[in-house]
């Protein structure tokens, strides 16, 4: 069950897109939960130069299946040209949280 269960980590240039960012992600049902963070200074090379920004990551919980739909849900929220999203999968975690991941990212069924 673990090995489906993905935490996925962005970054947004400000609080309000980031929270944003976090409840379309929940109300879409992609995102079982997402964590809003404090600003974090990022020191990064962007185009050959040595850059330094004010970020807000957010830490996401969702599945495997549902990954696709997360990374085009951020592509299109986020203002950056190319945004910081990566995925790891959970190899541990509490399995009633797990489950309840699961639970809350699966499509609605439409023939039930």
């Amino acid at each position: 069950m673990s090995a489906d269960t993905l935490l996925v980590i962005t970054t947004f240039p400000d609080m309000k897109s980031a929270e944003r960012a976090a409840r379309a992600l929940v109300e879409q049902g992609i995102a079982a939960c997402v964590n809003v963070l404090t600003a974090c200074h990022s020191v990064y090379r962007w185009q050959g130069k040595v850059e330094t920004a004010m970020e807000i990551p957010l830490l996401i919980k969702t599945t495997r299946p549902r990954y696709a739909a997360v990374e085009t849900r951020i592509r299109a929220l986020h203002p950056y040209e190319l945004p910081e999203i990566i995925a790891l999968p959970l190899t541990a975690g509490l399995p009633a949280y797990l489950e309840w991941i699961k639970k809350e990212t699966e499509p609605p069924c439409v023939v039930c």
